[in-house]
């Protein structure tokens, strides 16, 4: 049992007084080098922490504190940990997910929200909070027809804060970009980037798909989708420069997958690529085991690492290692290096989701679109 935990005992019995100042004096999860403590309040009949940590038990059960309605659980944690998880109740026969009520921290997503255990050492970036000082850009909506899908599409546009139509840009494209937005801060990031002058000044395409399990699964429309209709569109609207290592294309789980298919299928179109825990399911032997909405990226995957080329020049990557992913991440690095381009991958003790690709933005922009920051100290 954790010393903390034993403190709160008197001759064998819980104190409650003790208890009570327990509760009321500690932030929790309980965070020490190397080791986190978990701790439930409420009557139960069982606690179990769930965390979304590939490789260990989905389930690991929370002791109870015998003659009190605390339970505890403390486990390993390597330092700048950082996962997402929620208690598993049960009480009265029935079984809940609910949120640690002891942990004000929290993580948002498409789905919901979780708690999150930050372990010794992690800070979020200061660089991806908002900044009085600096200036903010601003949002354009874009709407086109699209030849590729048969329909019409919807941008949000980001423009830098100065702003000017005398000037031409960068433009990047990210996949899921109203979720880089309200998830990953995205726009902090990008007005703190470019006001302290790590990224030049660029215009940034925020795409979202009706149908982003079958458009971002290796579609050929898709492909076409961005690299025609999008760019033309935006093209058409916003000064952009006519250089290829002025277009970057970014995307998270099947937006890595779409991003790194869409630049396969118009290698000469676009120089940078961002690919966050990409969902690269291939197989060497026999069928995988991903389930149906993977057989389309796995055909794509092993067509590429059966006559692999070079599709960009640069590309960084990173992936948790937390994450089931992290083994396709891996093995996809050597096989783009080989084929000449300047890839930068980066692992972080964190699992599949938003604050993950948000902390890691900074060097990924960075290095694929050095400002004038980087480009004269580095």
């Amino acid at each position: 049992m954790n010393p903390i935990i034993q403190s709160l005992y008197r001759d064998g019995v819980p104190d409650p007084e003790a208890v009570n100042n327990f509760v009321d004096q500690n932030q929790f999860p309980l965070v020490e080098p190397g080791r986190v403590t978990f701790v439930y309040r409420g009557q139960a009949e069982e606690v179990y922490l769930r965390r979304w940590i590939a490789g260990l038990s989905t389930a690991q059960a929370l002791e109870p504190l015998e003659g009190s309605d605390l339970w505890a659980l403390t486990m390993e944690l390597p330092e700048k940990s950082r996962f997402e998880y929620k208690f598993e109740v049960v009480a009265n026969g029935a079984r809940k997910l609910v949120l640690d009520a002891l942990n004000g921290v929290l993580a948002h997503d498409p789905f919901g929200a979780n708690s999150v255990c930050q372990g010794y050492g992690y800070e979020r970036p200061g660089w991806t909070l908002h900044d009085p000082e600096a200036r903010s850009g601003s949002l354009a909506t874009l709407k086109f027809a699209s030849s590729s899908f048969q329909d019409t599409r919807e941008l949000e546009i980001y423009l830098p804060a100065r702003f000017r139509r005398s000037r031409a840009y960068p433009l990047l494209v990210v996949h899921d970009g109203l979720d880089y937005l309200r998830y990953a801060d995205l726009k902090n990031v990008l007005d703190n980037l470019i006001h302290r002058l790590e990224i030049p000044a660029m215009i940034v395409a925020l795409t979202q798909s009706p149908d982003r399990l079958v458009e971002y699964t290796g579609d050929e429309r898709h492909a076409r989708f961005l690299s025609e209709d999008l760019l033309s569109a935006v093209a058409a609207k916003f000064p952009l420069l006519d250089d290829r290592n002025a277009r970057g294309l970014v995307g998270a789980s099947f937006g890595g997958v779409a991003a790194l298919h869409a630049a396969s299928r118009y290698p000469r179109t676009y120089g940078q690529l961002l690919l966050q825990s990409g969902s690269f399911a291939f197989s060497d032997l026999g069928h995988h085991k991903k389930g149906p909405v993977f057989d389309p990226v796995v055909r794509f995957i092993n067509e590429y690492r059966n006559h692999p080329f070079a599709l960009a020049e640069k590309i960084y990557m990173s992936c948790g290692m937390y994450e089931s992913l992290i083994y396709e991440n891996r093995s996809l690095v050597p096989l783009l290096q080989d084929q000449g381009m300047q890839v930068f991958f980066e692992e972080a003790r964190d699992a599949h989701n938003w604050e993950n690709w948000r902390d890691r933005l900074r060097q990924g922009l960075t290095w694929l679109f050095p400002g004038p920051l980087w480009m004269v100290y580095e």
